[in-house]
């Protein structure tokens, strides 16, 4: 899904027109990256965490010629899913079990 069509699938929901959902979804973006990039973290109760995470300055590897080369200290967004999210997911992509055959069935 992209923007567009969350746009799309919001504005039905809602029964908002697609430019009001387009300004508070434009909204609720910025503000969210304002507030990590501030170094405070955001927290929706049920869908997840955003909060900036800090990475110290570390020695890593070339891949194509294996020399150390420096990586930089460096601050990152991270996404934190909640509980509520994390179980519909798991959920939705749990295998469908398939029934057993029966004493008939094996008989037939």
């Amino acid at each position: 899904m992209n923007k567009a069509e969350l746009i799309n699938s919001i504005a039905e929901k809602t029964g908002h027109t697609q430019v009001d959902t387009l300004k508070t979804l434009d909204a609720l973006l910025e503000t969210i990256e304002a507030t990590v990039a501030g170094g405070d973290k955001v927290q929706l109760v049920g869908f997840g965490t955003f909060e900036p995470q800090h990475r110290a300055a570390r020695t890593g590897r070339n891949p194509q010629t294996g020399e150390p080369i420096e990586i930089a200290e460096a601050t990152l967004p991270k996404f934190s899913p909640g509980k509520s999210f994390k179980e519909r997911v798991v959920e939705a992509h749990k295998p469908k079990v398939k029934p057993k055959a029966t004493a008939k069935a094996k008989a037939k």
